[in-house]
């Protein structure tokens, strides 16, 4: 069974950092793909991020350069930095991982897609 841990979070100013972690288990990390999605109050879940198996990254246009995401294969563990935070920042974070030989199960917010297994969120509030 995948599963996923997330840490990190908090509250912070606007112009703030934070930095989330996500450690994953039950499957091979090196061969899976992870993702950061996010659900602000009232909102779909939204991605943030993912990361290939190769360390190829993707950024949502209103995270780019502010964002970066990483993966540490030998402690099958990703993180999310998150720099120059503002108010619309604020939401729960969730982990994602797509592993090709895991059943998919459904996310926790709306408009999720179906993938391997989920965090249990961790939340990020950005205080104008």
């Amino acid at each position: 069974e995948v599963q996923l841990v997330e840490s990190g979070g908090g509250s912070v100013q606007a112009g703030g950092s934070l930095r989330l972690s996500c450690t994953a288990s039950g499957f091979t990390f090196d061969d899976g793909d992870m993702g950061w999605y996010r659900q602000a109050p009232g909102n779909e879940c939204e991605l943030v991020s993912t990361i290939s198996s190769d360390g190829s990254t993707y950024y949502a246009d209103s995270v780019k350069g502010r964002f970066t995401m990483s993966r540490d294969n030998a402690k099958a563990t990703v993180a999310l930095q998150l720099n120059s935070l503002k108010p619309e920042d604020t939401a729960v974070y969730y982990c994602a991982a797509s592993d090709r030989g895991s059943p998919l199960v459904l996310g926790p917010c709306p408009k999720a897609p179906p993938m391997s297994a989920w965090g249990q969120g961790t939340q990020v509030t950005v205080s104008s």
